[in-house]
């Protein structure tokens, strides 16, 4: 697996060297995606987090900050930041992906709306290690939630 991603992506470098230079010579520049548009406005709603003051319904814009998201310029910086880094804060687990399992606890989160000019409907969760680092990293558009205890396990 570790050697196919390698081969894949020593491949995807040598297409690019080759393809990146005409396409400037050709058309001008590479565009540069935007960090906000403008149009960014979320609905983010959260349910069964173990803290009733986090299970809301909050309305988030970035560009410029508003809605009623308790921390609103927190949140808006760090989807930018995120998108800065050419991340897609709104991506699920890849299929296939290793995860521990870990249960982080039954608390649930979607973000409707639309962010850099794309529709979002996205859907966290906690129920393995995937989920809850992907949760994690949403934060502070999503609340901070305690890590579950490890709870130990007899042998027989």
């Amino acid at each position: 697996m570790l050697r196919r991603l390698v081969l894949t992506a020593a491949a995807s470098l040598a297409a690019l060297s080759v393809t990146a230079p005409g396409a400037i010579a050709a058309g001008g520049p590479l565009p540069v995606p935007l960090l906000h548009s403008g149009e960014d406005r979320l609905t983010v709603t959260t349910s069964e987090t173990g803290d009733p003051a986090a299970d809301a319904t909050y309305t988030l814009e970035c560009g410029p900050t508003g809605g009623s998201h308790p921390r609103a310029q927190a949140a808006c910086d760090r989807l930018g930041e995120l998108a800065g880094q050419g991340e897609d804060p709104f991506a699920p687990v890849p299929e296939g992906q290793m995860c521990t399992q870990q249960y982080g606890g039954a608390a649930t989160a979607r973000v409707t709306g639309s962010w850099q000019g794309r529709p979002v409907d996205a859907v966290f969760g906690r129920g393995d290690g995937c989920e809850i680092s992907r949760w994690n990293t949403m934060t502070p558009v999503l609340p901070t939630l305690p890590v579950a205890p490890v709870l130990p396990y007899a042998r027989s």
